[in-house]
């Protein structure tokens, strides 16, 4: 698979964007066990324009991150062009547009899913950008607006069109948010029309290998994109990795794994940081995950979450390790909700 020049192999693995997941500790962290391709959390083309100080370090790329995308977001074409600009000098290996946040904040105000009721306007932004600047421009997207309006095999042409060099698509509607079920028909639908050539990447509801196979089996993607699933749970893509190539499950980690895992992303994020506390409630997201399905975890859990001290954290880490010791986790029934 090709973005512009950029060779990526056969059925590379993408990190969803997400924002206040896909900082640089947890992109650390899937890059180690086997993604291959990583975006940074999404950028307000406004904030971006604006110069905004936090908004340039979320654009903030290192060498382990390549290949690696920054992802954009905004209402306004021409603001979104000049915003493709300011990113192009951080360097990306391309840049890629968020044609698919569905939350109200974004998509109301005409940016993100929001775009999905403006086709033509999408297409427009997408043209502005590629025109903009010199490196690969590529899009993510969804199915549609609702179920009643689903136009991604159209739109998927049109972006094509005018320059997007591969398309991520999420199997839902807006309407959605992430209820119900990815639908991985369209996505197969917009793989197998002849009129495209570029890249499609298959997202949404990958939660292990087994899926993983399943839905690449029934499109034909050209790559897999993992979102929700990699939360608490990074090493995702080397069970994935695994399973196409032997076709075995990989053992399912130990506690102690599991800990010595969840204290690396911790450290990582204290030495880039240099602030413990915002390093702490950064990672929350993620301690939620890291330990699903053990027994009697309640009160351990609730304790983690409402640490702020770095000491303290890595006491609790400790005595999780120590009284699940043996202990495996099992991800087979773990919900991405």
């Amino acid at each position: 698979m090709k973005i512009g020049s950029l060779e990526l192999g056969k059925l590379p693995l993408f990190l969803a964007p997400m924002e206040d997941v896909t900082y640089k500790s947890f992109r650390y962290m899937c890059k180690k066990f086997g993604a291959d391709v990583m975006y940074t959390e999404f950028i307000s083309s406004e904030a971006l324009i604006r110069n905004v100080e936090k908004t340039k370090r979320k654009m903030t790329l290192f060498e382990f991150d390549r290949p690696v995308a920054i992802q954009i977001y905004g209402s306004d074409v021409d603001n979104m062009a000049r915003a493709a600009e300011v990113a192009a000098e951080f360097q990306p290996d391309f840049i890629d547009i968020n044609f698919g946040c569905p939350m109200k904040k974004i998509a109301m105000k005409g940016s993100g899913a929001g775009l999905l009721r403006d086709i033509p306007k999408m297409v427009k932004m997408a043209e502005s950008v590629v025109k903009a600047v010199d490196i690969p421009v590529t899009a993510k997207t969804r199915l549609g607006w609702d179920d009643t309006d689903k136009p991604i095999v159209d739109v998927a042409e049109r972006l094509q069109d005018v320059g997007i060099k591969a398309l991520a698509i999420h199997g839902r509607t807006r309407k959605q948010l992430y209820t119900g079920w990815a639908d991985w028909t369209l996505i197969g639908e917009v793989k197998n029309n002849q009129r495209m050539h570029i890249p499609i990447i298959g997202n949404g509801d990958i939660n292990g290998p087994e899926k993983a196979k399943e839905f690449y089996e029934q499109t034909g993607v050209d790559a897999l994109m993992i979102g929700r699933g990699a939360i608490g749970r990074p090493w995702i893509f080397k069970e994935v990795k695994h399973f196409f190539e032997t076709g075995e499950i990989l053992e399912a980690p130990l506690v102690s794994e599991i800990v010595g895992n969840v204290k690396e992303q911790l450290t990582q994020s204290v030495n880039w940081k240099d602030d413990n506390r915002r390093a702490i409630l950064e990672m929350r997201r993620h301690f939620a995950k890291y330990f699903p399905a053990l027994r009697d975890f309640r009160s351990l859990k609730i304790e983690l979450l409402q640490a702020t001290e770095l000491e303290h954290v890595m006491e609790i880490l400790d005595r999780i390790a120590l009284k699940y010791d043996g202990i495996k986790v099992d991800y087979t029934n773990v919900s991405l909700k």
